[in-house]
């Protein structure tokens, strides 16, 4: 089928490419005049703005929007309403809160306009994987941007089946899920995304702790020089914390046995805040989720205000001194 797509960047560039692979008509834009002019090169439809591109589209016309959240995913969202027609789709594939969906949604529902919400996971190995995809949307437009998810989606390929799943109809297995009206995509891959904060900080903890088993503070007799890419591998086979993010840790440490080229700050993208904000809202207790959030937001700062007062604290009631860094 047809799509356009805006934005191509690492996620929308290589999204645009797998669809061109498997015989879709890519219409694409982006600021970027190479991305644009790439992405003709290999079969894409290249279009010099916003209009241009919903120009060259035929109806009912489906825009793919895989920008980054916020007010640039806004503004195009916006400029779309006004140039789509009763209908036509528009897409968003980026981390956009859920609320906001529902607020665009009810917005173009007034023109006929369907709105669409993907949750994409898959990150820069979608190209070949393909990508796991959460979806909010009406049934029509769900069905009518089928052939899309399909492509984009990675199958089933070797994993094995669940028992029982055989009896149960659906997309699921392929990669993708319709979960519900427009929101519901969104909504469910920021759950996804504090869940993956929490699997990671678990994972860096643990590897801290081996990391540090030969600590001069230990027994000798009790100090362990562990080789940790070996154990990220042997993890790997067979093991019942084996996972793709595991993988993705084996690879680094093998690259860089000490991680040296880390520096360890890490960002967060908001998912993660957004989980929290809604298990408060529901009331419902999520320990390990808002530690490991706060947990990044620790990793961007040397020594904190509040690790100076305790510092002053244990030096005034028991005269402790603080220790060199390292020592």
């Amino acid at each position: 089928m047809q799509l356009g797509m805006i934005g191509l960047g690492r996620m929308g560039g290589n999204m645009t490419e797998r669809c061109i692979r498997e015989g879709h008509e890519m219409v694409v834009y982006a600021t970027d005049k190479d991305a644009v002019k790439h992405y003709t090169h290999i079969g894409a439809i290249g279009a010099s703005s916003v209009e241009d591109l919903v120009g060259k589209l035929s109806p009912p016309k489906a825009v793919w929007v895989m920008l980054p959240s916020g007010e640039i995913t806004e503004s195009v969202v916006t400029q779309l309403g006004t140039l789509l027609e009763k209908g036509d789709i528009i897409i968003d594939g980026g981390n956009s809160m859920f609320k906001d969906d529902v607020r665009r949604a009810k917005t173009l529902k007034e023109k006929d306009i369907h709105y669409v919400d993907v949750g994409t996971s898959g990150g820069v190995w979608g190209l070949d994987r393909g990508y796991c995809m959460m979806i909010g949307a009406s049934k029509e437009a769900f069905t009518i941007l089928d052939p899309i998810f399909k492509t984009l989606a990675p199958g089933r390929g070797k994993i094995d089946r669940t028992p029982g799943r055989e009896k149960i109809a659906g997309t699921a297995e392929q990669g993708y899920l319709h979960c519900g009206p427009p929101g519901t995509g969104h909504f469910v891959k920021m759950i996804h995304n504090g869940i993956e904060y929490g699997i990671m900080q678990s994972y860096g903890e643990g590897f801290d702790i081996m990391r540090n088993a030969n600590s001069t503070e230990l027994d000798a007799s009790l100090r362990f020089d562990l080789n940790l890419a070996d154990i990220a591998e042997v993890w790997r086979r067979g093991s019942v914390v084996n996972s793709w993010l595991l993988d993705l840790i084996a690879i680094a440490l093998v690259e860089s046995p000490d991680l040296s080229n880390y520096t360890g700050f890490v960002h967060d993208s908001g998912e993660g805040r957004w989980t929290i904000n809604a298990a408060i809202e529901e009331s419902v207790p999520a320990d390990v989720l808002a530690t490991s959030l706060f947990a990044r937001f620790r990793s961007r700062k040397e020594h904190t205000f509040a690790e100076k007062v305790l510092s002053a604290m244990r030096q005034k009631f028991g005269g402790h001194v603080e220790r060199a860094a390292g020592g």
